[in-house]
């Protein structure tokens, strides 16, 4: 790389969801940013301004509709499978609100997945996975299993994952949402360790204010842009900074227009993610839930994400869901949490259907979504319901086609129903394929 050249460069990003359709979503509308080495980034924004999208896009989990993330000289789009397969293993450690361990693996094991990937002997990388333990504070765990720790022992389990290659930059999505204070406290410190002592690159995203002290810059979001930032400690380059201002040596605008412009230049910007676990949980709880707070939703989503990782079952999801804030809940009432329990366990039995029994799976789902929305079918129309369903869990279709064929006149071989019906049973059936795909 060349001197005082960042290390990311964000140009035009946009991320659109079903584009040109009626439920498009634009997430990321034209972000464009720079970051530079050692500097520790907190993107700051209310749940779904885009901030999670625009980390997955700087690490590469998410493609952008429009745009281009550059890492190090090299855009992400350009890369072969193997030079991505570097920057997830080497380039960039991703830190989650979830943990995201495996269960059926110890702590050392789990530490060490990614010295495994790169080929490193069981007994090399075992003794730097001990290292990094023994750094923070955890090796005396190293025997259990993810199930045997606290919350605040698994982050720093994730965390010492996240180095075990010794990446140049840090990604952290949410890393103390699920934590006690005191926990949340311990792990903001050793991320402004990593940054301050290893010189690792931060990029962490946040909703919580009291997380801004610790940033070099913060990133304001709404809406899927880019509406400020603050500067607490300017580590860009100063050539650089100037020339932003600049032209020369000789003011090319007023001080205050300069000020101004840097602190507002992305203001034209647009807005997404990643492991399927996270989407899943988010994309539900969209579909099943509105008339709920962002607080509540967020508490919920967190629930939820556990119970996807099989850590409760349903009947503890319910009483978690109905629990106040201060008892690990999400603080909604008993009704509301009966409700959704039991739309989502039953959309989890269609999905385990459809991913374990194909062959029964589209008379399943119909009969499903039949009784879901209270529709009346002939002997013959069901028949072509069922024919458009096996189509669509066998991946010959996709949601939109399947949507035009539901509204489609029954005499050019639709199904003749309302398109605000045909709309909701498209995107049900999407949610619930969501559900059941496993990699």
């Amino acid at each position: 790389m060349k001197k005082n050249q960042p290390i990311i460069e964000v140009q035009n990003l946009r991320v659109i969801y079903n584009q040109g359709e009626s439920n498009e979503v634009r997430s990321l509308e034209d972000i464009n940013l720079d970051i530079y080495s050692h500097e520790y980034i907190i993107i700051y924004g209310p749940s779904g301004c885009g901030k999670s999208t625009l980390l997955y896009s700087i690490a590469g989990l998410q493609a952008p509709t429009y745009g281009e993330v550059t890492i190090e000289d090299k855009k992400i789009s350009q890369m072969s499978n193997k030079d991505k397969v570097a920057l997830h293993q080497v380039g960039t450690g991703m830190i989650f609100q979830s943990f995201h361990l495996i269960p059926s693996l110890n702590v050392i094991d789990n530490v060490c997945i990614p010295k495994s990937f790169r080929g490193e002997k069981r007994k090399l990388r075992n003794k730097e996975g001990m290292k990094l333990l023994q750094r923070f504070s955890i090796s005396e765990q190293f025997e259990k299993f993810p199930s045997q720790l606290s919350g605040g022992q698994k982050q720093r389990v994730a965390i010492a994952r996240a180095l075990a290659n010794d990446p140049q930059v840090i990604l952290a999505d949410e890393p103390v949402g699920n934590l006690d204070s005191e926990s949340s406290e311990n792990v903001m410190k050793i991320l402004k360790e990593l940054n301050e002592t290893d010189k690792k690159t931060i990029i962490l995203v946040t909703h919580n204010p009291d997380h801004l002290h610790y940033a070099d810059r913060v990133l304001h979001m709404k809406d899927g842009k880019i509406i400020k930032e603050d500067v607490n400690i300017d580590k860009r380059p100063k050539k650089i900074i100037r020339k932003e201002i600049f032209i020369g040596e000789e003011p090319a605008v007023s001080k205050e227009l300069g000020i101004l412009m840097r602190t507002f230049k992305n203001l034209s910007a647009q807005q997404t993610g990643a492991l399927l676990v996270p989407f899943k949980s988010k994309q539900l709880l969209h579909y099943i839930l509105s008339q709920i707070t962002n607080e509540q939703l967020s508490a919920a989503e967190n629930l939820l994400r556990e119970f996807l990782f099989k850590n409760f079952n349903t009947k503890t999801l319910e009483k978690k869901l109905d629990a106040d804030f201060e008892k690990g809940g999400a603080n909604w009432n008993k009704q509301r949490a009966e409700s959704f329990t039991r739309k989502a366990r039953l959309m989890f039995e269609q999905a385990e259907i459809v991913k374990s029994n194909p062959e029964i799976a589209p008379v399943s789902l119909m009969d499903y979504l039949i009784n879901t929305f209270d529709i009346k079918l002939s002997d013959s129309l069901r028949m072509r319901f069922e024919s458009l369903l096996r189509l669509r869990i066998e991946n010959k279709t996709d949601r939109s086609n399947l949507q035009k064929k539901l509204d489609d006149p029954i005499f050019l071989g639709g199904l003749g129903f309302h398109k605000s019906t045909a709309e909701k049973i498209a995107m049900e059936t999407e949610v619930i394929m969501l559900l059941g795909y496993s990699t």
